[in-house]
């Protein structure tokens, strides 16, 4: 069991001495003993109960006491023969008044701390059988000033009776509380509330409110309220023997106990309730006698046997029986109040025999964490670690969860998986030493079962007789319900003291079976894949998917909180070396996704190609063999593309891809589609492979094969397209075509090296008389001539040289280069002599125009032009196809049916002078008429828009003169000749924000004010 306490005698009665101890009292280095007959007897501790240390580090299992610190000598300072005539039943003392409290022969008297004389006997008090005493800060509610607030209850038949101390001044007035029956004893709930243990019952008493609430609780605690538990009400187990009723009642017992709890204890039933008196619905405690005093020594629950002579502790939330120390004859326990000196809390309190007082001494709580560990008492570490404050450990956080590892590696042995994990994953545990726990299928090598293979083949017999001489060294602690002492086999800081080797350890977990296989295997492992997940989610917080840091801080730098959770992710704390922990974070991913890995294809394969479309850091070898092995070719892929390892995957797509047989072994990879695919995911700085590996998808299906190249997507269009069309244009100049018009049309490409070589192919696909794809001769003539309208970025002079002038296949083609070059009139003779197609000619023109008109518009908005304004200009596009119609160059004649129709159309356009001139004198007028009559409708029409235009001015002028003259009778609008401004001292002008004061103003129309000076700006 645990050796928490050891007992120490301080004080023993001599032989000839006929006195017995009644009470004691320890303060500061002061112990007052009240003797039977009335003496008190005051010692010095020469060791203070506080200061006692064990050694650093755990004892031997079998020489504890050897480790124990030396017992404290106490020296006799003086013995009051007359502090009273009586035997002294209680002590206690009130600091802050400098006051001793006792109890003898019922009644209360204090004393002075100091001299011990008696300064008052409270008669108020006669026939007290117990008192309490208790001393709080407490804040004034009006200033808000702390004050030390003692209070001291006296339990006198069944009333219970309050003096206070405030600041060490005795207030006047006491309070008195009557209750149902007699109280027993008194215990103190808080600096307000008062627990009374009556006869048959407890009750809480508020001594503000003097609210009184009855405690109900099993069996002798208390009955319902107002009950008195009839006959048997005050009696309990111990009282009756075999003679019927005898012996006397059971003392109710009452202590604190930590965060605001208390326990209540009377015969052998148990309640734990807070300081309100409400039911914590705790089980309770197993006694088997009940115990004739409890305490609280922190952090344990003491119950003393008077009837059995021993003293118990227990923990007191799992209520576990952790030691019994013998103490003859012990009646008593004193446990120093917290509130009168801290020092006293869990490191040393006081058992009182009538001839003896025993000093317990506490040993080191490092050390008692780790004899329960030794003793496989992990709970126990566990809940002890959870109830202890962190300044009273080293490194509580790093014990806790390391014990927590030891119970989860435990758990795991008894084949409880998923307590198991889940109890790994709650304390973030190092991946590896979770992954070693399984066989090779799921650990690899990092198996402790691969390990002890190794180890047999170089060690054989002699390895194994000292696993088994190892093992019988802990035979001692191993519990009696098969808890192992500890299983940890590398980082447990709490292990055995004899140098227990790792590899024995494992060797005889294998030989216990503790490595699962079989079904518990698929258990273990369906757990298991959680607790990974979770670890990548760790990961995920420090690692980028290119292995470098994240999260950084200057130049990539851990937060603090950061580095420590990074080190809960390793083997080992990491090293100081930065590079050195990332490393040992790549290392761990790597180990963490690779088992999730192995986990998903043992248990389910489906789930290993979601992982790989994940960022991940499964090893390549492994996972490749695996896949290989299993088939699962095309999630090899997606791990190749996750990996990057473009190559390889094109590589075996290719393989899979072009073989007969891939419809049998992989019909996922059949044919080129899964390479186009692949291709399509690839960004253009992979356009070294995207060209190599897009050669047999374009040979096998070219339009398939394209889609490459042409897919609606960023990395499509990003490709380099200079690489693109020159490779391209090496296997088909078709693809080049289809390329080109792509990037132009739908990509809005407007480099003139890519719209000069699509011309260039669609004139030598004119002269040679093939073209691409499905398009016939006239479907290609139709995108010929609309390319070469449309683009804007070709250079016309060298397509003009690559025409050929005298094949009427190029005649338009020709034309439309020379309409780009501005060489009109040529083109215009195309069209007129060698096309002969008049409605082609003034369609030119009209474009022409239209162009024309557009880019040179600088006449005011709504001015028209006329013919006077044309006669300075240059010859208007229609002028010249008038003058090719009637003065044609030799060998042609005059075309008179287009002339009069350019006339009639277009004659507006053309200045009339110049137009006139180029009439031949033997056209007869009549011909003229409908020159003429659009001539006179247009100047007409010039007039009707100028008079328009003047009358609207006019009426425009009327209307504002109106508005300036009388107003727009808008409220708040202009005033007219009304219209004024209100100038204040806050006014200021909206050009320069400055006040108008003096200066002159300027109004402007829409009434805003300005100064005169600002008014130009």
């Amino acid at each position: 069991m645990l050796s928490a306490f050891t007992a120490r005698p301080i004080v023993e009665l001599k032989q000839r001495d006929k006195s017995k101890i009644e009470s004691i009292l320890a303060y500061g280095d002061r112990l007052l003993v009240g003797l039977s007959h009335g003496s008190l007897r005051v010692y010095r501790i020469n060791e203070p109960i506080d200061e006692a240390k064990a050694h650093n580090g755990p004892p031997a299992q079998d020489h504890t006491s050897s480790l124990s610190p030396k017992p404290p000598t106490v020296d006799l300072m003086r013995e009051e023969e007359k502090f009273s005539k009586y035997k002294i039943d209680q002590l206690a003392v009130i600091k802050e008044a400098n006051l001793l409290v006792s109890l003898s022969n019922g009644l209360v008297s204090t004393h002075d701390l100091q001299t011990y004389e008696l300064q008052e006997t409270l008669l108020k008090t006669k026939g007290a059988t117990a008192f309490a005493v208790t001393s709080n800060i407490v804040k004034d509610p009006s200033t808000d000033v702390p004050s030390i607030v003692s209070r001291l209850a006296v339990a006198v038949k069944r009333r219970v009776i309050l003096w206070s101390w405030h600041d060490s001044e005795l207030e006047p007035d006491t309070a008195e509380h009557t209750l149902v029956t007699g109280v027993k004893t008194l215990t103190w709930a808080s600096g307000t509330k008062l627990i009374a243990g009556l006869t048959s019952s407890y009750v809480l008493v508020d001594i503000e409110t003097s609210v009184v609430t009855d405690i109900v609780g099993p069996g002798s605690i208390g009955g319902a309220p107002g009950q008195d538990g009839g006959r048997f009400g005050g009696v309990g187990v111990s009282t009756i023997n075999y003679m019927g009723l005898g012996g006397a009642a059971p003392k109710p017992l009452a202590t604190q106990l930590g965060q605001g709890q208390l326990l209540l204890a009377k015969d052998i039933n148990t309640l734990f309730i807070d300081i309100e008196g409400q039911s914590l619905g705790r089980r309770q405690i197993p006694w088997a006698v009940a115990p004739e005093a409890i305490g609280y020594s922190y952090p344990y629950l003491l119950a003393l046997q008077a009837t059995r002579g021993t003293l118990e502790v227990r923990n007191p939330e799992t209520l576990t029986l952790l030691q019994t120390i013998s103490l003859p004859n012990a009646s008593q326990l004193h446990i120093s109040q917290p509130n009168i000196s801290l020092a006293h809390a869990g490191k040393g309190f006081l058992v009182v025999s009538e001839r003896c007082v025993w000093r317990m001494g506490a040993l080191e709580y490092d050390s008692q964490i780790d004899a329960l560990v030794d003793r496989g008492r992990l709970d126990e570490a566990i809940s002890l670690l959870g109830m202890l404050e962190d300044a009273l450990l080293k490194d509580k956080e790093g014990r806790l969860r390391e014990i927590k590892m030891l119970k989860a590696q435990y758990l795991f042995d008894l084949r409880r998986y998923r307590e198991s994990l889940d109890l790994f994953t709650e304390v973030s545990a190092p991946p590896e030493r979770v992954i070693r726990l399984f066989p090779p299928i799921i650990a690899g090598d990092l198996s402790a079962q691969a390990d002890v293979v190794h180890d047999d083949k170089h060690e054989g017999e002699t390895q194994a007789d000292d696993v088994t001489s190892e093992g019988g060294s802990h035979e001692d602690s191993t519990s009696k319900d098969g808890k192992l002492s500890h299983t940890s086999t590398d980082e447990s800081k709490a292990g055995t003291h004899d140098g227990t080797h790792g590899s024995g350890e494992q060797a005889r977990r294998v030989n216990d079976g503790a490595i699962p296989e079989g079904k518990d295997l698929k258990s273990a492992t369906a757990e298991l894949r959680p607790f990974l997940v979770q670890a990548r989610t760790r990961m995920q917080k420090y690692l980028n998917p290119d292995s470098t840091l994240k999260d950084a801080r200057g130049a990539q730098k851990f937060e603090v909180s950061n580095v420590q959770e990074a080190q809960e992710l390793l083997l080992a704390h990491a090293p100081g070396s930065e590079e050195e922990r990332r490393q040992q974070l790549v290392a761990t991913a790597i180990l963490v996704d690779t088992t999730l890995f192995r986990a998903y294809m043992f248990a389910s394969p489906s789930l290993a190609g979601p992982l790989f479309r994940l960022d991940n850091f499964c090893d390549p070898d492994v996972v490749k063999d695996k896949l290989i092995e299993t088939r699962r070719y095309n999630d090899l892929v997606d791990f190749y593309y996750g990996k990057k390892l473009h190559e390889q995957a094109l590589e075996l797509l290719q393989k899979f891809g072009k073989e007969a047989q891939a419809e049998q072994t992989a019909s996922q990879l059949a044919g080129p589609q899964r390479t186009v695919s692949y291709l399509q995911g690839l960004s253009a700085e992979n356009i070294d492979l995207i060209l190599r590996f897009a050669d047999w998808p374009l040979n096998v299906d070219p339009n398939l094969g394209m889609e490459v190249f042409l897919a609606d997507s960023e990395n499509a269009e990003t490709l380099p397209r200079q690489r693109v069309l020159n490779f391209l244009s090496s296997k088909d100049k078709a693809l080049a075509e289809k390329y080109l018009k792509h990037i132009i049309e739908e990509l809005n490409d407007t480099t003139p090296a890519f719209h000069q070589k699509l011309v260039d192919i669609y004139i030598q696909g004119l002269k040679e008389g093939r073209f691409t794809g499905e398009l016939n001769q006239e479907q290609w003539e139709e995108h010929t001539l609309s390319f070469l309208r449309s683009s804007h970025y070709y250079q016309p002079y060298k397509a003009l040289q690559k025409l050929p002038a005298d094949n009427p296949k190029f005649y338009e083609p020709r034309a439309i280069v020379l309409n780009k070059m501005g060489q009109h009139k040529q083109a215009l003779e195309i069209y007129v002599f060698k096309l002969q197609d008049p409605e082609k000619a003034e369609d030119y023109c009209n474009q022409v125009q239209l162009a024309q008109t557009s880019s040179t518009m600088t006449t005011k908005q709504g001015h028209r032009s006329t013919a006077t304004d044309l006669k300075d200009k240059s010859t208007s596009i229609y002028h010249s196809l008038l003058s090719l119609y009637l003065s044609p160059p030799p060998p042609h004649k005059p075309q008179w049916g287009p002339a009069l129709q350019i006339l009639a159309k277009h004659g507006a356009r053309m200045p009339a002078s110049s137009t006139l001139d180029l009439i031949p004198e033997i056209l007869p007028i009549k011909d003229l008429e409908s020159y003429f009559r659009g001539r006179i409708r247009s100047a007409n029409t010039t007039i009707n828009e100028s008079r328009v235009t003047a009358a609207l001015r006019s009426s425009l002028v009327f209307s504002e003169e109106a508005k300036l003259r009388l107003g727009d009778g808008v409220p708040g609008g202009n005033g007219g000749r009304n219209r004024h401004v209100l100038i204040s001292d806050n006014r200021v002008c909206g050009v320069c924000y400055k006040r108008f004061g003096g200066s002159a103003i300027k109004v402007l129309p829409n009434n805003s004010v300005v100064h005169y000076g600002c008014s130009n700006q």
